[in-house]
């Protein structure tokens, strides 16, 4: 019987290693077969140069992603505050639940026509970054919600208790023992929304717009990567075309990465700061 259950955990866990490397795999190969294919067009000439370079669509792009975080997160973070540490099972939380859930479902192209009709055109912002990041924020509000909430539960109650057992408030409790303890789900959840905002196509080219010209504030239109890498896609008439399309493509990964590294090293920061004043 012994043997038996050793065989069958071997096996289960031959399995998930396989499933893990094949993950892995399919990573290197898309990223391989990207730089690859850009075909020596990524350059230092073809990053900074404002008029046949993509300095435009980095700027653009590292907007959206700001303007938009920066709107989602504090609400997120306080709706799944409220959701996992103050609230009850009442008819509200139960609509509001819901109300979170047909938000996670709805297709982007329904949010670039709320956001054109009521950010571009009844706000009057125009096609512009803001009306794109105001759009794409209310998009990615149920990821960082539901991420969030489930970091939340995942705290010990004793944390809790221990602080409570000290003289502390709720408030007190969630804000220095319990956020701290789930910065990684929290962080997690932002690396999910960033990735979606930089993937995302319909609502940015209905909100954000097509203009290449290089954007002075956020109140001005702009064309993003992934608008700029479907352009050039769409377009596509010389076989070059597909290079420049692959190396924007290049960049659009190495930003991401970027600014998922510069996430981590943050959280990573703030948690050693607060291990050493604790």
């Amino acid at each position: 019987m012994i043997a038996k259950r050793k065989i069958i955990d071997n096996l289960l866990y031959a399995v998930m290693a396989a499933a893990s490397f094949c993950v892995i795999a399919a990573l290197l190969f898309v990223l391989f077969y990207i730089f690859k294919s850009q075909a020596g067009f990524l350059n230092w000439r073809f990053l900074v140069d404002g008029h046949t370079g993509i300095l435009p669509m980095i700027i653009t792009t590292l907007y959206v992603v700001l303007v938009s975080i920066a709107v989602a997160l504090p609400v997120g973070l306080a709706a799944a505050i409220f959701l996992n540490e103050y609230s009850g099972n009442s008819s509200f939380i139960r609509i509001l639940r819901l109300a979170i859930e047909t938000l996670a479902g709805i297709p982007s192209i329904i949010y670039g026509l709320f956001g054109l009709l009521v950010f571009c055109r009844l706000l009057g912002f125009g096609q512009s970054i803001i009306a794109g990041s105001l759009t794409l924020s209310i998009m990615i509000l149920p990821v960082i919600i539901r991420t969030t909430e489930e970091s939340l539960k995942s705290i010990p109650d004793s944390f809790r208790e221990g602080s409570l057992a000290l003289g502390a408030t709720k408030f007190q409790t969630t804000i220095f023992v319990v956020l701290p303890s789930a910065l990684p789900g929290i962080l997690t959840s932002v690396i999910l929304a960033i990735g979606r905002v930089v993937g995302e196509s319909a609502p940015v080219l209905l909100t954000v717009g097509l203009s290449r010209n290089l954007p002075l504030s956020i109140f001005e239109s702009g064309r993003t990567l992934t608008i700029h890498l479907y352009y050039l896609t769409n377009e596509a008439v010389r076989p070059e075309d597909f290079g420049i399309a692959f190396a924007t493509a290049c960049v659009l990964v190495i930003l991401v990465v970027i600014i998922n590294t510069a996430a981590k090293i943050l959280t990573y920061n703030f948690r050693k700061k607060l291990g050493d004043i604790s």
